[in-house]
């Protein structure tokens, strides 16, 4: 295939649906996970799960990186900004994520001075223009946004612009995955591997999960035939008793990953101890932090970070949403007291957020009537 539209073909979309009605054991249910919100948002957009015989379950993970920071980062990043003379800079899906008391929003109305940006050189060209200001990116993502935070580390310290610096909060995806193959709380059959991140990292770092744990890993493209023929190829390894890591993104993701971007990662960061996740608590080494030679560069450093700890709000479900235990509509407030205008928990303010899939694409009440009918 050449064409978007060629990824898209309902026909083509039928075939591949009766080809897994056919893998599908009668006496059995299976579910997966996607990894990535890109592939939750691709399902409930195109109705993937219509084409999805009733025994195959698809269930969210912790694949959205606005959805997994702390309410306490928030908190965090809104302090350096209320310092004099800072400029904070962010992605456009943070500025409304709700800290403890407040968000970027509020914050700027309040008088900070925090600007959306579209990558970390927009931060840069502002450190170059305000050269009285201490202008500080607060980088966000897995390993597809880590490189080009470090990229922009690299040049300002070339640069020698000593009024850049970066609050970093990149997390990793592997210490992810085994944390919900460690939980009690869920049981899956394997696994719709990130896309994007797998651009970077490739395929070869899940091979534990199909050697340890016996779970199959498709890493899987963003369109909706993507999805359909990643679930074929999980199912057919089931069929044939195999566990293993299948790369479906073969036209966009190296086996062994990009090496120049990792190269950069290796360059600039490294892993932090351990670090707190929104919902799944702290995981070790599931998080990058700049290194000591970057240390001019790093706000954690140049500023006195409180390091706030702040609980999820109790009606919030954020937290079992991002383990798949729940879908967002089984959540109390979904849709009621949370929606996209007047958010309580992060997955219904990102782009990749689960709740926010659920709905823009009004799938809420499909996925209600198809849960009741299956129970």
């Amino acid at each position: 295939m050449r064409y978007v539209d060629e990824y898209r073909d309902a026909d083509k979309a039928r075939v591949l649906a009766a080809e897994i009605a056919d893998l599908c054991a009668a006496d059995r249910t299976y579910t997966f996970m996607e990894v990535c919100g890109g592939h939750t948002h691709t399902i409930y957009k195109h109705g993937i799960e219509d084409h999805l015989p009733d025994n195959v379950h698809l269930v969210h993970g912790p694949g959205c990186p606005v959805c997994v920071i702390p309410m306490g980062r928030v908190d965090d990043a809104i302090h350096i900004a209320q310092q004099p003379d800072v400029i904070m800079t962010t992605f456009g899906d943070m500025m409304r994520v709700p800290g403890g008391s407040a968000s970027f929003l509020d914050a700027k109305a309040a008088g900070a001075d925090i600007r959306m940006v579209y990558s970390p050189l927009d931060a840069l060209r502002i450190a170059r223009a305000h050269p009285d200001k201490r202008v500080v990116f607060m980088a966000i993502g897995f390993e597809t946004t880590a490189p080009s935070t470090a990229v922009t580390v690299l040049r300002a310290a070339a640069e020698g612009l000593d009024n850049f610096s970066v609050f970093c909060n990149h997390v990793t995806i592997i210490p992810a995955i085994k944390a919900i193959l460690d939980s009690p709380d869920q049981r899956l059959d394997g696994f719709l591997g990130p896309g994007h991140v797998s651009t970077v990292i490739g395929c070869r770092p899940y091979e534990f999960i199909a050697e340890l744990h016996r779970k199959p890993l498709v890493v899987a493209g963003f369109e909706p035939l993507d999805i359909l023929r990643s679930v074929h190829l999980l199912l057919r390894q089931l069929a044939e008793g195999r566990a293993a890591v299948e790369n479906q993104y073969g036209r966009v993701v190296p086996w062994d990953g990009n090496l120049k971007a990792l190269r950069a990662l290796g360059q600039v960061m490294e892993l932090r101890p351990h670090f707190e996740w929104r919902g799944l608590g702290f995981i070790s080494h599931s998080a990058l932090r700049l290194k000591d030679a970057y240390a001019a560069h790093d706000a954690e450093r140049l500023f006195d970070v409180p390091g706030v700890r702040v609980a999820d709000p109790k009606a919030c479900q954020c937290g079992e949403v991002l383990k798949g235990v729940l879908k967002p509509w089984q959540c109390k407030v979904f849709g009621t007291a949370c929606t996209p205008e007047t958010p309580i928990g992060t997955c219904m303010v990102s782009s990749e957020g689960a709740c926010a899939a659920y709905y823009n694409f009004g799938r809420f009440t499909r996925a209600a009537v198809r849960e009741a009918t299956r129970s």
